[in-house]
């Protein structure tokens, strides 16, 4: 291998492109879910829209979305360890961005909602399907690093999603906006088609040795090592189920499940808190963009501690700092010094979530990679649903905004216990030099 981890320039051309698609799904499922935040104080101010809005209707609705990403993280872990993960992303592609169109075409809350859960499916498919396709191409040295490239995609969305909202609703309204989300259906899917491979670790894991040298062939990427069999002859959600997969993986369904309650409570409510505490529309809708923001930068910068430490370290200590952000955001302090928490926030709640997703999709072997991952990104939805529920139930029962936030820092420092208890593992096994690949297929054809 050259420095950084790179067999050939063949090879860091095509993980680039795997890393650079992904991202680019990942920013649109990420506008997905942030742009009904953007919209939701138009929809509750005009009833003409799609009919009248109570909160705890809002909260709902925004739920909608989730469970269809619990929903299609599930599916896809029932079948992306079964039909591969160029097959599933290729669908969730189709799927999420027909449904955003068809969500701009709605007449009414009830379609409305219905089509938000649909669309939630496609979303959730790929969520849970990338991490997979990450762990399996990128070099074991900057597995963190891509994966947080890949996932600070869902806080990235939320910024274009803000940004789109305070330049462009005035001129194109709520529905325009969501008519931008199925842009992917014609900007990425042939790209996607024609630059995407199918992962050689999930063909070998198949028995497809001759379809993973070619793959190999065709991008060069190296030809992986033959994992040890973890998990006898069971494939996805039932090796999950047995030792010794079965703790860490309940305790890293909890991890997920605090990340992502934060992550949607905040990205679904934090624009109406503020509105209720004084800010304009466009100031309340800046606290959002500063959120994602923040998570960003923080991600990324964590992502490449984490390399070099391991990531369940630096998750424990990114929860603690939403705690002490969401706590910060309860006192009456200067402007400059909220933005600063709700920057903290997103690190520690978005940017926490972007880390949970790498350390899980690099914990499990390959034969059940896309179920941990699914199991992961659809359990932890469970807390993406409740976190919208409970923003909307204590600001429609009339509850002091500092609830909800001293509600959601217990919820962080639950996940940074949560967090400290994972069992440790080993890495996965890096990619072998394609000479070496190659010698080891004269062997085994010997």
């Amino acid at each position: 291998m050259s420095s950084g981890g790179w067999s050939s320039r063949e090879h860091r051309r095509s993980v680039l492109w795997i890393v650079a698609l992904s991202t680019v799904a990942i920013i649109f499922d990420g506008y997905d879910l942030v742009v009904y935040g953007t919209v939701l104080p138009t929809l509750l101010a005009d009833s003409t829209q799609l009919g009248a809005l109570d909160p705890a209707t809002a909260g709902a609705l925004g739920s909608y979305a989730l469970v269809g990403v619990l929903v299609g993280a599930l599916l896809a872990g029932a079948f992306g360890d079964r039909i591969g993960r160029r097959r599933t992303m290729l669908t969730c592609i189709v799927w999420f961005s027909v449904g955003m169109a068809a969500t701009a075409l709605v007449p009414n809350i009830a379609t409305f909602g219905a089509l938000r859960f649909l669309t939630g499916i496609g979303v959730g498919g790929l969520v849970a399907t990338v991490g997979a396709m990450i762990a399996e191409f990128a070099p074991a040295g900057k597995r963190n690093l891509f994966n947080a490239i890949v996932y600070s995609g869902i806080p990235a969305g939320g910024v274009l999603a803000s940004i789109a909202a305070i330049t462009l609703e005035d001129a194109i309204g709520w529905r325009g906006l969501f008519w931008l989300g199925a842009l992917p259906l014609v900007v990425l899917l042939p790209l996607a088609v024609l630059r995407m491979p199918e992962s050689p670790r999930w063909l070998l894991a198949r028995g497809r040795v001759a379809d993973a040298e070619s793959v190999c062939a065709r991008t060069g990427i190296p030809m992986p090592e033959e994992e040890a069999n973890e998990t006898g002859n069971r494939v996805g959600f039932a090796a999950l189920a047995r030792k010794p997969l079965r703790r860490p993986t309940a305790l890293l369904g909890l991890m997920s499940f605090s990340g992502l309650l934060l992550t949607y409570g905040l990205n679904t409510w934090l624009p109406q808190i503020m509105s209720e505490a004084g800010y304009n529309a466009k100031g309340s809708l800046s606290f959002l963009l500063v959120l994602n923001g923040g998570a960003i930068v923080g991600g990324l910068l964590a992502s490449r501690v984490a390399d070099r430490t391991g990531p369940q370290k630096v998750i424990t200590v990114t929860f603690g700092l939403a705690a002490l952000s969401l706590i910060v955001l309860t006192a009456n302090l200067p402007l400059g010094i909220l933005l600063t928490a709700v920057a903290g926030a997103g690190v520690g709640a978005i940017g926490t979530q972007v880390l949970i997703y790498g350390f899980v999709s690099n914990y499990y072997p390959t034969t059940a990679r896309a179920a941990g991952v699914a199991w992961c990104a659809g359990f932890g939805r469970l807390g993406g649903i409740f976190g919208p529920l409970i923003g909307g139930l204590l600001l429609g029962a009339g509850i002091a905004s500092s609830t909800a936030f001293y509600l959601f820092a217990g919820v962080a420092l639950l996940g940074a216990l949560v967090t400290t208890t994972v069992p440790k593992r080993r890495a996965a096994p890096q990619a072998t030099p394609p000479a070496a690949a190659s010698m080891a297929a004269v062997d085994q054809r010997r």
